[in-house]
Formats: C-alpha cells, sequence, structure tokens
C-alpha cells in the first residue's frame, strides 16, 4: 500500500470515529436535545447566568424550524466546500499546466518538439515511414513547402496540369 493511500485510510478512519465515538459512548445522554449547536449551549449558559441579559443584535433571518435551520446550515456547508475544491482545483490545474509548459520548453531546448504542438505533429507525420507516398511525405499529405517560396500552384496547374489558363 502506497503511503498517500495510508494517510487516506488513517484520515477516512478518524473521520468515521468522529461521527461514531460520540453515539457509542453516550455523549448528550441525559440531556432534551443531546446534539445542539454551540449557539443554542451558549445561549442557554448566557440565560441561566444573567437572565435579564439583551443581545446586541437580533437574525436577520429566522428559520421556522430547526429542520430548516439545519438544511440551510448544510447548504453552507455544501457551497464553501465547493468553493475550496474549486479554488484547489483550479491551483493543480495552473501547476500542471505550468509543468507542461516547462516540459515544453525543455523538449524543444533539447532539440526535440514539443508535445501537442504543430513541430510535433510533423516530426510524427515524417516518422511514419510505411505510409510515406513518391515526395517522401504522408501519403494523402501536401507536399513540404520552404517558407518564402511564394505562392502554393492551384491544382491542375503547371506544365503536367493541363489546365493552363489557354
Amino acid at each position: 500500500m502506497s503511503r498517500n493511500a495510508k494517510i487516506n485510510a488513517l484520515l477516512l478512519f478518524l473521520v468515521a470515529a468522529l461521527a461514531v465515538l460520540p453515539l457509542a459512548l453516550g455523549l448528550g445522554e441525559g440531556k432534551e436535545e443531546p446534539f445542539t449547536g454551540a449557539d443554542a449551549q451558549a445561549e442557554a449558559a448566557i440565560t441561566e447566568l444573567k437572565p435579564d441579559y439583551e443581545p446586541w443584535f437580533s437574525p436577520l433571518y429566522e428559520p421556522p424550524s430547526a429542520e430548516i435551520e439545519s438544511a440551510l446550515f448544510a447548504l453552507q456547508a455544501a457551497l464553501g466546500a465547493g468553493v475550496l475544491a474549486y479554488y484547489f482545483g483550479l491551483r493543480k490545474g495552473r501547476r500542471q499546466g505550468a509543468a507542461a509548459a516547462a516540459a515544453g520548453l525543455a523538449a524543444e531546448g533539447a532539440g526535440a518538439p514539443a508535445p501537442g504542438t504543430a513541430a510535433e505533429a510533423e516530426a510524427v507525420a515524417g516518422q511514419a515511414g510505411d505510409t510515406a507516398g513518391p515526395a517522401g511525405g504522408a501519403v494523402g499529405a501536401a507536399p513540404a513547402r520552404t517558407p518564402g517560396a511564394g505562392p502554393a500552384p492551384e491544382p491542375g496547374a503547371g506544365p503536367e496540369g493541363g489546365g493552363g489558363g489557354r
């Protein structure tokens, strides 16, 4: 088992333990609402210590039930996880793109064409010796042109084409 697989298995075990241990150990037994949030517990402690306490702020929106409040909290957590996943995925993609660009520059410097470029495609086509046509290029491919040699002749034109403008 690789090191990353061991770490992932350990993290999965820890998450499962965090979910199961409070239930298995009976934490929260004897309470009216055993697993309430910290906000509700703080409110109960404050009203117990100082019954005439007035809060400074009131919530902008008070959900009609605890189930809706819990669902909204879960939605907020899911949206936050999505934003984090997008950010880390974007960072990883940029890092991989930079690594690929660096590998392409290194390959170019060594004389080999960069992967995914037109130069690589030409090199691969030139290596296909068994599919070479009469001019040494791939069958069905246009003949290689030297840069700066002028415009390509039209098909059928020229001395052998027989289609001159007479």
